[in-house]
């Protein structure tokens, strides 16, 4: 009772102003009751019971009285609530102050893809529940290639995979989600994309509009599993990548899709979104103009990160929003992408592509284990002491590997980092 007690009495939850406030009120009534009674009672039959009435029994009284509030106040509380909590666990005290800590702390925003934006999210659901995932829309291959050439639906794959990242792991509507099918028609599958494409398809067919239906699928998803955030696609319309490869022979050829592109072998050289012109979604936009802080990656370059930020609009918005924005470089290198890239290499390809002035800071790892890396991990080296993007950009490097899969960014060492930068932002050293 002592811990429950506690827990309601928590600052900044909300709870206290209430509780003061059903105090004076139920003071109040009290007040006027006696004042009423005395007022058109007999004086002395009220002046007998007074005398009788000993201070034992006034406390008595008054206890029963407030149990009685106390019992009714959480008994009516219970049944309002009731029709709101179908599907939700956990007790109601629980539930209040989760959802008062989602709605505090800085205003996080994260675009990218691929296996690379669920690391950021996954740490950073530790500092903050206003976690945002603008996530890129242009895969073609795998479950979410099928499903868009089946079923004419947006990619969701990688969708899938941030919700994944700001819902609870360990529930088991999560790891079902998760679960990919292994044999026969469905296999390669993931369920969670499956859902995600029959959903929209049902929101479409009812409200007639095909090209929010994503936007309201994802809404009703999140509140399935009950995520810490939201995930909102890049575009609603349908993207495609282009990109200009440069084979082995040094001949370079347009790619058409990113599947095709990882296929071929060879290095990417510049990509570009097939249409050109597509519009950002204009949630997307309101994020980032809203976030305290944005975050480009970590994910794959060419085909994660860049394609979400050449949407039309969203480049823009993260030039006029006054958020602090960080491109977060990848650990290790990639075949096609990145091979033999350094820092600066990376930095200079976003600025061929998008132009300067997009993101303010460079974070990049600084270890390089040798431990379960394997033969095929290639490190991204740090930027020349002399190159120019020292100049232009805030490079800060810090261990941020995954000790078990090195080539992978570590989730909560690169959510510290990020909330490391911050503090250090906000108390302006």
């Amino acid at each position: 009772m002592f811990r429950a007690l506690k827990k309601w009495l928590t600052p900044g939850i909300g709870i206290k102003r209430w509780l003061l406030l059903l105090a004076a009120g139920i003071f109040a009534i009290s007040f006027a009751v006696g004042n009423a009674t005395l007022k058109i009672g007999d004086e002395d039959v009220i002046e007998a019971i007074a005398e009788q009435m000993t201070w034992a029994g006034i406390l008595t009284v008054a206890g029963l009285g407030a149990l009685a509030v106390g019992v009714a106040v959480l008994n009516l509380s219970r049944a309002l609530i009731a029709p709101y909590r179908r599907g939700q666990p956990g007790d109601v005290l629980n539930m209040v102050m989760e959802h008062t800590r989602r709605t505090r702390g800085i205003k996080f925003v994260a675009i990218g893809g691929g296996s690379g934006l669920p690391a950021a999210l996954r740490g950073m659901k530790r500092y903050t529940g206003n976690i945002t995932a603008i996530v890129t829309v242009a895969d073609d291959g795998g479950s979410s290639g099928r499903l868009r050439r089946d079923m004419g639906v947006a990619p969701p794959g990688d969708l899938r995979q941030n919700i994944a990242a700001l819902a609870d792991e360990d529930s088991l509507l999560t790891q079902l989600f998760q679960y990919r099918f292994k044999t026969g028609d469905l296999e390669g599958h993931a369920f969670g994309n499956l859902f995600i494409a029959a959903l929209a398809d049902i929101v479409g067919e009812h409200s007639g509009n095909r090209k929010n239906s994503l936007a309201e699928a994802l809404t009703e998803v999140e509140r399935v599993l009950n995520i810490q955030g939201r995930v909102l696609p890049a575009t609603l319309e349908d993207m495609s990548l282009k990109a200009q490869v440069r084979l082995a022979s040094g001949r370079t050829i347009t790619v058409m899709g990113e599947a095709q592109t990882a296929e071929l072998g060879g290095a990417i050289e510049s990509i570009a979104i097939n249409p050109p012109d597509v519009p950002a979604y204009p949630e997307s936009v309101n994020a980032i103009m809203e976030a305290d802080i944005v975050v480009l990656g970590p994910g794959s370059l060419y085909t994660s990160i860049l394609p979400g930020i050449m949407v039309k609009g969203i480049a823009d918005a993260l030039r006029a929003t006054s958020a602090y924005k960080i491109y977060i470089c990848n650990v290790a290198t990639q075949p096609v992408e990145t091979e033999d890239y350094t820092v600066a290499e990376h930095v200079m390809a976003l600025e061929r592509h998008i132009g300067r002035g997009v993101f303010q800071a460079v974070m990049a790892n600084n270890a390089y284990p040798l431990q379960n890396a394997g033969e095929n991990t290639r490190y991204v080296s740090p930027a020349p002491a002399d190159h120019e993007i020292l100049q232009r950009y805030e490079v800060r490097y810090t261990e941020l590997v995954d000790d078990k899969r090195p080539w992978r960014h570590d989730p909560y060492k690169l959510a510290a980092a990020i909330a490391d930068l911050m503090q250090i932002k906000s108390s302006g050293l």
